[in-house]
């Protein structure tokens, strides 16, 4: 694990390492209960006179101070309850007394500091569930003691939801959790409701134990582990449910998901803790390790406890030791440290500790196996690695020597084939790692840079790919990693107003360009990226041809050249022309994204297009700069393939 860095000795958990049981990390259940506390001592003096909110610093979202009050309320409530259940009750610092009073004063219609109800609200039916979800693992010490009245109040609340319209995504699970629930506690509840949320659940499954967040989307992100990985499993465990709302046959189908997706997470999870940047709601960070910890608190799936474990800990410790939770304790909108320009429109001060999820082990005693076993390191960790996750379209590389992780994508932009809309960063890039992100402000947003394939215009427009088609994607011979994809091109006039971000591309006027076709042939830290342009039907003046390489950022303006090159400490990014290409340069960029204060992207050019078919191809690496470039591979153009031949002399076909 990496040195804490700046982040103040009193945020940093005190409890000495435990290099024996855990030889990756140093943390054992201690350590996440340390952590745990002094999360939750620190919204203390945030809590409204009657507790009803938990009002936390921070810019506010769209939907105001009470209903960001009850988030900071409901997702702190997470913590606090899986860490009383897997004491078994015991609370010394009379948590659950502090949260019942919020319930009594929350769910009071004529308390000053009453609830936005479910009906009134849609953000209330998101923090619904968490209430309902804890009010059931810890019902014997907080909603079994509560006054009846409080108790009528609470349930009376709760039952807005019935019959209420949620959104077909991960968002029926919170009226699942909450009606059954009511069911449990003699409250009002729809059959037909659960149902029906189910059937939805069933409509975003999709190969190899990954679901989308859209039934007609291609929405992979971190909402398949912590949401719809988490919610089943624990609906399961949680609620009376088996062989009346759920078949048995449907709790194995779900289990058997979770095992393959873990199967792909923990292949995703860098040498030092990091998850992937990819997808919206990054400010839930360590919320990552949700679905690891669901394994093992339904004993699902047939990850070792101790890789369970060793996962978990090192996505929660490499938040601890970069600044989140920050000086004061808190969790800040967004990553390592408070960067609020990667929020959605309904993030608010409370929404980053939905990473409460990722410390649902918490909820098991100090005798479970994940507790005593052993860690076990990474996948990256136990040496290199290719591999194909056909459901989102990724070429997942692990890299023992640097410990990165790497995505190549040819399947994922938060949208379906054929739509035209801007690329959103986060989904519709062609890489993501666990050491870069994209930028999130500024022009690369509208203007595509990074990890992105682009015609310019002579305005200096760039296209966008979103609605792409994914044309293959697979494992060849001597290791290699080969994916497809490719559409109409099209240069996009964003609308002024676009509605609220919640992470998909931007609508707007729309000009078509021609079909553009990107592979990549993939070999450890090495990508030969290939683009093929089609014919343009109509003109549209002199086009040119840019392709961006890995964006890297630091505190420190990154160093640059010769070429499309950039290196900070610990990175290194490079596109190296191979076939067509014959300019090259470094973008630089101030406080366009949460890793530091500058961003770096290399890019190689064409300043003209020549017939239909003309090929590009061009090396783009990422590395930790600690060893020399090796040798250049070489690309032989055909009329439907692409020849490379690698350093080593082996040949790879490359359909394009």
């Amino acid at each position: 694990m990496n040195a804490p860095g700046n982040v103040p000795e009193d945020a940093q958990v005190n409890v000495p390492e435990d290099r024996a049981r855990s030889p990756h990390t140093g943390w054992t259940r201690a350590h996440w209960a340390d952590h745990a506390d002094r999360m939750l001592a620190a919204v203390d003096p945030y809590r409204s006179p009657l507790g009803a909110r938990v009002d936390l610093p921070g810019p506010p979202s769209r939907y105001g101070p009470a209903s960001d009050g009850l988030e900071g309320f409901a997702r702190t409530l997470l913590l606090a309850g899986f860490r009383v259940a897997g004491e078994r009750g015991a609370d010394p610092a009379g948590l659950l007394e502090r949260y019942a009073a919020g319930l009594a004063a929350g769910t009071d219609p004529g308390s000053p500091e009453a609830w936005p109800r479910p009906d009134e609200l849609g953000q209330a039916k998101v923090e619904a569930a968490s209430l309902a979800l804890i009010l059931a693992i810890t019902r014997p010490w907080l909603w079994d003691l509560l006054d009846d009245r409080v108790r009528e109040r609470t349930v009376d609340w709760l039952s807005t939801v019935v019959g209420q319209p949620y959104p077909p995504i991960n968002w029926v699970w919170f009226r699942i959790v909450v009606e059954s629930f009511l069911r449990e506690v003699g409250g009002p509840w729809s059959a037909a409701d659960i149902e029906e949320d189910l059937a939805v659940h069933a409509s975003l499954r999709r190969r190899g134990g990954w679901l989308s967040d859209g039934a007609d989307q291609r929405a992979f992100d971190h909402y398949t582990g912590w949401a719809l990985h988490l919610y089943p499993l624990l609906w399961t465990r949680a609620f009376d449910v088996i062989g009346s709302l759920c078949p048995p046959g449907l709790a194995a189908t779900w289990a058997d998901d979770l095992a393959r997706y873990l199967d792909d997470a923990v292949h995703l999870i860098g040498a030092d803790g990091s998850p992937l940047l990819q997808g919206r709601s990054l400010i839930y960070r360590f919320a990552a390790a949700a679905p690891l910890w669901t394994a093992a608190f339904t004993g699902t799936g047939d990850l070792p406890p101790g890789l369970i474990r060793r996962a978990a800990s090192g996505i929660v410790r490499h938040f601890a030791d970069r600044g989140a939770p920050d000086a004061e304790g808190l969790l800040t909108l967004g990553w390592h440290h408070a960067w609020p320009g990667m929020r959605q429109a309904y993030s608010g001060p409370g929404s980053p500790y939905w990473a409460a999820k990722g410390m649902l082990g918490l909820a098991l005693p100090a005798d479970h196996p994940v507790w005593t076993a052993t860690e076990e390191p990474l996948p990256v960790e136990r040496g290199d690695f290719a591999r194909v996750i056909e459901a989102p379209g990724w070429l997942v590389s692990g890299r023992r020597g640097d410990g990165l992780v790497t995505v190549v994508n040819h399947g994922t932009d938060h949208a379906r084939p054929g739509v035209t809309s801007t690329d959103a960063p986060l989904y519709a890039r062609l890489g993501y790692s666990t050491a870069t992100v994209p930028p999130l402000t500024g022009s690369a947003v509208d203007t595509p840079l990074d990890n992105a394939a682009v015609l310019v215009d002579a305005r200096g427009r760039a296209t966008h790919r979103t609605g792409f088609t994914t044309r293959h994607a697979g494992l060849a011979p001597g290791g290699v990693l080969l994916a497809a994809s490719g559409g109409r091109a099209h240069w996009v006039d964003p609308a002024r107003d676009a509605g609220p971000d919640h992470g998909s591309g931007r609508p707007g006027a729309i000009t078509p360009g021609p079909e553009l076709t990107v592979a990549s042939a993939v070999r450890g830290a090495v990508e030969v990226r290939l683009v093929r342009v089609g014919a343009l039907e109509e003109p549209a003046g002199p086009l040119g041809l840019r392709l961006g390489g890995w964006p890297i950022a630091s505190a420190e303006r990154p160093a640059t050249g010769p070429g499309a090159l950039a290196y900070t400490g610990q990175l290194r990014s490079a596109v190296h022309p191979l076939l067509g290409f014959t300019g090259n340069g470094v973008t630089l960029e101030r406080d366009t994204g949460p890793l530091g204060a500058w961003t770096a992207v290399p890019w190689v050019a064409a300043d003209a297009i020549p017939a239909a078919g003309g090929l590009f191809a061009a090396l783009v690496t990422l590395d930790r700069g600690r060893e020399p470039p090796g040798a250049t591979p070489t690309v032989g153009a055909g009329p439907e393939a692409a020849i490379v031949t690698w350093a080593d002399g082996h040949r790879t076909r490359v359909a394009i």
